[in-house]
């Protein structure tokens, strides 16, 4: 044991919804199967239209969201209130993917005196099931990337609700149906179970065409080796996190201060709980930085409770598993509080013990940073050689001339799937260009994003339709640009603009 100093764990959270059971499930999905033509064929504008109208509810409903989501998640209200802010956002901003309608790929070969005349385009999957995170109740929950950008591929969606945060759940389900019936959406086109056995029961459905997941490495393998038990198996888009390092170049060394007191706002923001934590910090050996790590840490003391008694209990074990295989605890928060506090923890390891296989290599949920010092680049990148993949890392240089930076850029690229330079790794802009991904384990498909305009490809597929009379093409593959979308015709890139 390390001698941590951890209060009981008493934290209540909310009070579990009843079950579902095998009608509830057949129900949910059998209303999604229904649902799925008419949001498929919805033009982009009218999808648009009923994600706005989510969006607005959430805006208006702030305060009733957090007055139920605080007692269930002990992430404070002004925290609260910002995602539930930034969950809207999200929703306006696949509102307009949705409406622009480039996810389409929509593609024109006309007839040639070699080729047959070929139209492609990408179509919606069908109903899928979504599975959202403990960590963010709102902008990876229920109604988070996940939900929204299904729905504005057409897809209808049937949330499994997370047990950390059942009335939060609850409401939001609420909130977003009354939300989308009034814009005129379909009966059916978001619908929720509850329970262990009704989300087995929901992925294994014939109707259900994608899982999508963000949660644990444990909790996302399950689900992606429960789909190979289908007759047909689907794709399960897992995000699950993995140590998410941060390399200090000998430059960015000397910025040391700035460096250890933006670590610990770092590793500590939502008391670690964001999967895009910095685990691990690479430092020079002989530079200051971890000095000013546990001088920050020391100097600002940050306390909260973590989501659950389950999280915190793990986070202890975690810890003590830290320790075991090498790691040194050299500083910490006292006294970390009620409920399901704990200690912020720095920790130190010899970069020698980092191998394959050690627990100093894996994920701990929650406030812990390990700092590693690095004697010299070749030091440093057989470290790197050892990581796992991760969703984000990150590079403190010197400056923006750094001759360190190009070639830790080509070592981390096979690596992750974002690198920041100069910026901490934790949070997750939604914007057309983001990548919220990463290699295995941080992902089950690292070609895929949980987060940003290409989180629709997951819920769609190509189609290509060859010989098609003109009559019987879809409207996106109609020589007339209708929808008014980005298209390519005969090789040409073409913009988005009413063509005849």
């Amino acid at each position: 044991m390390t001698g941590i100093e951890t209060y009981p764990l008493t934290g209540a959270g909310g009070i579990p919804a009843a079950a579902s059971g095998h009608p509830d499930v057949a129900t949910a999905v059998t209303a999604a199967v229904t649902a799925a033509p008419a949001v498929a064929e919805a033009t982009p504008a009218q999808r648009a239209q009923w994600m706005r109208a989510v969006a607005d509810a959430l805006s208006d409903r702030v305060n009733d969201l957090v007055e139920v989501a605080e007692p269930e998640t002990h992430l404070g209200i002004a925290r609260l209130s910002g995602e539930v802010e930034r969950t809207a956002n999200q929703w306006r901003f696949y509102a307009d993917v949705a409406k622009d309608g480039g996810w389409l790929e929509a593609t024109i070969d006309h007839a040639t005196e070699t080729a047959p005349d070929l139209r492609r385009m990408r179509v919606p999957l069908g109903p899928v099931a979504v599975f959202g995170a403990s960590n963010f109740p709102f902008a990876f929950g229920a109604l988070g990337n996940d939900t929204a950008s299904a729905i504005a591929a057409g897809c209808p969606v049937v949330v499994k609700e997370h047990p950390a945060h059942p009335l939060t759940h609850a409401l939001l389900l609420d909130i977003a149906t009354t939300a989308l019936a009034a814009a005129g959406a379909p009966a059916g086109i978001l619908g929720t179970v509850s329970g262990f056995e009704a989300g087995t029961e929901l992925v294994l459905h014939p109707a259900i065409h994608a899982v999508a997941f963000t949660g644990s490495q444990r909790g996302g393998m399950a689900l992606h080796a429960l789909t190979w038990n289908r007759t047909v198996p689907i794709p399960v888009y897992a995000e699950m996190g993995t140590v998410n390092p941060v390399v200090v170049t000998s430059s960015g060394a000397e910025h040391a201060a700035t460096v250890g007191a933006g670590a610990v706002a770092s590793f500590t923001l939502g008391m670690g709980q964001f999967c895009t934590k910095p685990g691990l910090l690479l430092v020079p050996a002989g530079s200051t930085v971890l000095d000013e790590v546990t001088d920050a840490l020391t100097r600002h003391t940050p306390r909260g409770q973590l989501l659950t008694p389950g999280i915190a209990t793990a986070y202890v074990a975690g810890i003590d598993r830290l320790v075991a295989a090498g790691g040194t605890v050299v500083a910490y928060v006292p006294e970390p509080g009620p409920g399901n506090s704990v200690s912020a923890v720095v920790m130190t390891a010899p970069a020698s013990a980092l191998v394959p296989g050690s627990a100093l290599l894996e994920e701990c949920f929650g406030p812990v940073l390990l700092v590693v010092e690095y004697a010299d680049a070749a030091e440093r990148d057989a470290v790197l050689a050892t990581l796992q993949g991760a969703l984000v890392a990150a590079v403190m240089t010197g400056s923006s001339e750094d001759p360190e930076l190009p070639d830790l850029l080509a070592r981390l690229t096979p690596l992750v799937g974002r690198i920041a330079v100069d910026a901490w790794p934790t949070g997750v802009a939604t914007t057309w260009a983001q990548h919220h991904g990463g290699p295995w384990p941080s992902t089950s498909v690292p070609s895929a994003t949980s987060v940003g305009a290409r989180a629709l490809d997951r819920f769609t597929r190509p189609i290509t339709l060859q010989g098609v009379p003109a009559a019987a093409l879809p409207t996106p593959l109609l020589d007339a640009n209708v929808w008014r979308i980005p298209r390519r015709v005969d090789g040409r890139a073409r913009a988005a603009r009413a063509t005849t």
